[in-house]
């Protein structure tokens, strides 16, 4: 057990408004300008894996790069999260921002329900993975072959619209029911002695108990995280944390 872990009493679940998000954002944006080393420090592994994701696919033709770093993306994100987390945990509690103290915790995490959370993210990038691969041959396996590495004509004829419009609808659904299991259960493995199990059905329960304002929080950080990348990715350094510290305070409006 690491300084931050409290024991779980059982979790008081709280309706969470639009006026909870707008707050959550502007505690964030606090704990990000207060302590922005740790925002770039964290940030900078999905910004490398962003670049060398891009260098293999255009520049290298190095395609089973694009397997390990698509990898490490589901499984090192809850590690990267909890140091954000970790990082607003100890501004809120008036904690020293010691580096090694919270490297220390991130790193203790190995030892805890971290670990088997980001094996249910692992296991489902793997089967949306698979079922991506699918609904391409579905859609697209009596086509005239066509390298649409290089010709994108393809996704504009009816089975490639049709494709897209199915797959967008499948990663949809993943997406939603991802970010209900590990929206609350990632920060609250870190704060309290609960097994993973019990953190992701608090977080489907939260979910469920204010599911437009979550859905739409969820939407927010989609579409902040999509604009972020279109930069070559350097709209990460600034999105990441500002996401990651909210996550902390919105977990804390969530959970009494």
């Amino acid at each position: 057990m690491h300084e931050s872990t409290i024991a779980a009493p059982p979790a008081e679940i709280r309706t969470v408004t639009r006026a909870d998000l707008a707050a959550s954002l502007r505690a964030g944006w606090r704990d990000l300008t207060q302590a922005p080393l740790f925002g770039l420090f964290f940030s900078l592994v999905y910004v490398a894996g962003g670049w060398l994701l891009w260098w293999a696919l255009t520049t290298a033709g190095q395609l089973w790069w694009t397997i390990p770093v698509t990898l490490g993306f589901p499984l090192l994100g809850p590690f990267i999260a909890v140091g954000f987390y970790e990082i607003s945990r100890r501004i809120e509690v008036g904690a020293p921002l010691d580096w090694g103290a919270v490297l220390g915790v991130i790193f203790r995490q190995k030892d805890r329900q971290i670990p088997s959370i980001a094996a249910v993210v692992v296991v489902f990038f793997l089967f949306w993975n698979f079922l991506a691969h699918m609904i391409f041959a579905l859609f697209m396996g009596l086509q005239v072959m066509t390298n649409i590495s290089s010709s994108y004509e393809a996704f504009l004829t009816p089975h490639g619209l049709a494709m897209i419009t199915m797959g967008t609808a499948v990663g949809a659904v993943f997406s939603a029911v991802l970010f209900s299991m590990t929206v609350v259960a990632l920060p609250m493995l870190l704060d309290r002695e609960v097994d993973f199990v019990t953190a992701m059905l608090t977080s489907l329960a939260v979910v469920r108990q204010s599911p437009a304002v979550m859905l739409g929080w969820g939407m927010l950080i989609a579409v902040l995280l999509f604009v972020a990348m279109l930069p070559a990715f350097l709209g990460l350094f600034l999105v990441l944390p500002l996401l990651g510290h909210a996550s902390w305070h919105l977990y804390r409006r969530a959970l009494g």
